[in-house]
């Protein structure tokens, strides 16, 4: 468990990098629609290259021709829907309050619990018995969810109440959808890929998702400049493919104990802190407010007692 929560820190910390330059490609003029078109079509060229050199793509190839549905439909919450939703909530905020809002997906994890089963061995053979929501987890996460609200009064009092919904829903909608796609594909994949080969699988059949995207883009706002394809190669790197594989790592250590992974996935609340300090250095963000602190530390708070409860487990 100890190596779960390290991994998922770790990731964290990666993918700090997405809420910055997200941030900072829009400051300069940069589409959301190309930080998310472009991240994928870079995570697609390295993770290819990865596979390959490992000889580990034919699996996965198979694997996706004998369920091509699962595999697309999952791919496209999980990566496509998720991060297009994210980028476009970096429009309307601060790196640091994207990244403080999307620490409703450790809820949202929770929330999920249901839909997903676990296989137990009995006497009687085989059984599947279906999740059941983990209430420690959620009344810890309810914690996180009290400083995101506290984060997002500084946001709210400095735009307009329409503004900082359209920023908040899109955080949610990533939020929602990012757990769902990962739990579902680790369900599709049971356990025969490592964490290299299910992101290259998901990356590769999100494509179609990110291809009608940058159609879009094209036709609204035209080609993306120098500056945003180096940005986006960065978090490609740094958030999609470093940030990803720890996470995936972490969750797959875990991934038959819907406790240990509720667990997990609270790490990510290191983000807010990895953002607002890289958000300070890169991008001259200002310090939150009184009210916007309060908010960080019950998010801490709330992800260190999640880590916590792990002994109770």
């Amino acid at each position: 468990m100890k190596k779960a929560i390290l991994f998922g820190t770790a990731a964290s910390f990666f993918f700090a990098a997405a809420f910055i330059f997200n941030r900072k490609m829009n400051l300069s003029g940069g589409s959301w629609i190309w930080s998310g078109v472009l991240r994928y079509a870079f995570m697609l060229v390295i993770l290819s290259v990865i596979v390959t050199l490992k000889n580990e793509a034919g699996p996965v190839m198979k694997d996706i021709l004998q369920k091509p549905v699962q595999w697309i439909i999952w791919s496209t919450v999980g990566f496509g829907l998720f991060y297009a939703s994210l980028c476009l909530s970096s429009v309307y905020g601060a790196a640091w309050l994207t990244a403080g809002t999307w620490q409703i997906t450790i809820i949202a994890g929770a929330i999920l619990s249901p839909l997903f089963y676990k296989i137990v061995e009995s006497e009687g053979g085989t059984l599947k018995i279906r999740n059941r929501v983990p209430k420690k987890s959620l009344l810890m996460s309810s914690i996180i969810l009290v400083g995101v609200f506290l984060i997002q009064y500084q946001q709210a009092v400095n735009v307009s109440l329409e503004q900082a919904l359209k920023g908040v829903i899109w955080v949610i909608l990533a939020a929602f959808a990012y757990p769902l796609g990962n739990r579902k594909m680790m369900e599709v994949c049971d356990g025969k890929f490592n964490s290299f080969q299910r992101v290259f699988g998901m990356t590769l059949c999100s494509m179609p998702f990110w291809f009608i995207l940058s159609v879009f883009g094209i036709v609204q706002v035209g080609l993306p400049g120098k500056g945003q394809i180096v940005q986006a190669l960065i978090v490609a790197i740094s958030s999609g493919v470093v940030a990803t594989i720890l996470f995936f790592k972490a969750t797959s250590l875990v991934r038959d104990d819907v406790h240990k992974l509720a667990i997990v996935e609270s790490t990510q609340a290191g983000e807010v802190i990895f953002t607002l300090i890289g958000g300070m250095l890169l991008l001259n963000d200002s310090l939150p407010s009184f009210v916007g602190c309060v908010g960080m530390i019950f998010v801490i708070v709330g992800m260190i007692l999640n880590s916590l409860i792990s002994a109770d487990t």
